[in-house]
């Protein structure tokens, strides 16, 4: 298997994580397992231990590999975002650090074959677990016209949503992504696609990738899920990489900082809620400007640190 890029952020992580090296975090997100290394290096080897979890067999199979010298290192199967995977850590919990790296990675875009990315011909699958049972060939095939525009726009943020949707119905079967790319240029005039500095093809790939993993309502539930596995102290560190994600992550901190969720007309509080979290910057992290020329992809990063109260 060809290696994976360079873990984004990876100063501002390990700061935002605040690592004990006798602490027990958790990494929901492994990947190539850059960040996981990072970590396990300043914790004891007797003492400190960090899980890490990933959906993707491929990646948790390289990380197992990498990572094996570790005996502080437990890995484990499955999304962050369903039960089986927080009942295999419940009994590490309660964590000192979360941290959940979001989106596809830079080796699924670059292997090419799962069909993440439009820049080599291959299926409409853009599953992250091959377990799962829907893939991008049947949003693409099988949805009606409405149904892809409506995925398109929320989910890619495509003010074209209904035309490309329109073109793509018009063009069955679409069988792979270069197929898909192009039929979805073929939307934009040939002036406005010299302008734009992403191909026009990139968020109607996000829109359907997102929908396939079900990514933000599975960011929701995990959210939810790793706040409630945090210690007192303990730190969440969050990297997105498009405003959807960010939002979620920007409106989840900001809720779970306030006492109360009750409406500003409601004279004296109804709701019971109490904060769970505080945020541990004002202003969103991102990479400085040396690691955005050193990494491209890291440009689009923005990074989110809480702390459970």
């Amino acid at each position: 298997m060809a290696s994976y890029h360079e873990p984004v952020l990876l100063k501002e992580v390990l700061e935002g994580l605040n690592i004990r090296p006798r602490g027990c975090y958790l990494d929901l997100t492994l990947g190539g397992g850059g960040h996981a290394e990072a970590i396990l290096k300043r914790l004891d080897p007797d003492s400190g231990l960090l899980a890490g979890a990933d959906q993707d067999e491929e990646a948790l199979e390289f990380s197992k590999n990498r990572l094996s010298s570790y005996s502080s290192f437990h890995a484990y199967y499955g999304n962050f975002g369903e039960s089986p995977l927080w009942e295999k850590v419940d009994p590490l919990a309660p964590f000192d650090g979360i941290l959940m790296d979001l989106g596809v990675s830079s080796h699924q875009l670059d292997e090419g074959v799962r069909g993440f990315s439009f820049s080599k011909p291959a299926a409409l699958d853009m599953r992250m677990d091959r377990s799962s049972s829907e893939t991008a060939w049947q949003v693409v095939n099988r949805f009606s016209e409405r149904e892809l525009a409506d995925i398109l726009f929320r989910y890619g943020e495509e003010r074209r949503s209904r035309r490309i949707a329109k073109m793509i119905c018009a063009h069955r079967p679409v069988e792979t992504t270069v197929e898909l790319a192009e039929i979805v240029r073929s939307c934009f005039p040939a002036a406005e696609r010299r302008a734009m500095s992403l191909d026009p093809a990139t968020r109607t790939f996000q829109g359907i990738r997102i929908y396939v993993n079900r990514e933000l309502e599975r960011l929701e539930r995990g959210l939810e899920e790793a706040v409630a596995r945090l210690r007192p102290g303990g730190r969440l560190v969050v990297i997105s990489y498009h405003s959807l994600e960010d939002r979620i992550v920007k409106n989840f901190i900001r809720t779970e900082s306030r006492d109360c969720l009750c409406p500003k007309n409601v004279p004296v509080c109804v709701c019971g809620h109490k904060a769970s979290l505080k945020a541990v910057h004002k202003k969103v992290i991102i990479p400085e400007a040396q690691e955005k020329e050193e990494n491209p992809r890291s440009r689009s990063a923005r990074m989110r640190v809480a702390e459970r109260l």
